[in-house]
């Protein structure tokens, strides 16, 4: 049965939000979260509509991937199709075939979760591995302890606190204001929930957002970050558990996130708050 390959209208993105959030289980490994598309929405509803790819057969689909950049393509599929042949050789092609519209020609990554039939159909083309990164799962049966620090939503007049702590954070000068008033645009917004984490002086020491994909199913952090000036004090720790206990009053059943291997100060913030670390995953890399 034939395989469609497409990109949604702006409408056409709640579908694919749709089909990510019934995937998303604590059984399944790190993979695409309808967060990541919320996420993506800091830029607008129309280029987050571009950058999303779909593969449908008989009308349901069943691989959704979103373009990180022009060179990386993140994706996961459906549970009952990661050992799907077809699926997987058509995946393999699409990737391969810059005239299909998914990666163009030269260096390219693609961020498949493990245990995709697709990973063996890329190594038989010698796609290779790119640096290792690692997931961080936290359950949230219990309740979350207190973060031990003011925490207060981050709504539109704090957007400009929101793009300062992310340009400290991230050394970067891509955030802006307009970042928080866009993502919550999103289709899937109003199943998330952004927070900042003050200092007595009432300065805005770390902020996060988290994304749920429903009740019972695991949440997602994208992102959380701490002011340079206020490393080491505790922030990050207290800023993921207060986003850990959102997730939880969500309706959440976990949180995840997956962070550099070599961002281990990163890592270690996860595990202060209470996240496992997990076995280390690595994106498919086609060299130019």
């Amino acid at each position: 049965m034939t395989i469609a390959l497409g990109t949604p209208t702006v409408d056409g993105v709640r579908e694919a939000m749709a089909a990510l959030r019934e995937w998303q289980d604590d059984g399944a490994p790190m993979q695409l979260h309808p967060g990541d598309l919320g996420w993506h929405y800091r830029f607008g509803a129309a280029e987050t509509a571009s950058v999303i790819r779909t593969w449908s057969r008989a009308g349901r689909i069943v691989a959704v991937g979103m373009l990180d950049s022009p060179r990386l393509l993140r994706m996961t599929v459906a549970p009952d199709t990661f050992q799907d042949e077809d699926l997987a050789r058509q995946l393999a092609e699409d990737f391969s075939l810059p005239e299909h519209g998914v990666l163009p020609e030269g260096a390219v990554s693609v961020e498949a979760p493990l245990g995709l039939l697709l990973h063996d159909l890329l190594s038989e083309e010698d796609w290779g591995v790119d640096e290792p990164w690692t997931p961080l799962f936290r359950d949230l049966t219990e309740p979350v302890e207190d973060p031990g620090v003011r925490i207060t939503p981050i709504g539109p007049d704090q957007a400009q606190d929101f793009a300062d702590v992310l340009r400290s954070a991230f050394d970067t000068s891509r955030p802006t204001s307009e970042y928080r008033r866009s993502m919550s645009a999103a289709p899937f917004y109003a199943d998330a929930r952004c927070l900042g984490a003050y200092d007595d002086q009432g300065e805005v020491a770390a902020v996060v957002t988290v994304w749920s994909a429903g009740p019972g199913r695991p949440g997602l952090v994208e992102p959380m970050g701490v002011h340079a000036g206020h490393r080491g004090r505790g922030y990050g720790r207290a800023i993921t558990l207060a986003g850990a206990s959102a997730l939880r009053e969500l309706g959440s059943s976990s949180a995840r996130v997956c962070t550099p291997s070599s961002y281990a100060g990163a890592v270690a913030t996860y595990r202060a708050a209470g996240f496992e670390r997990r076995g280390e995953v690595r994106d498919r890399v086609r060299a130019g």
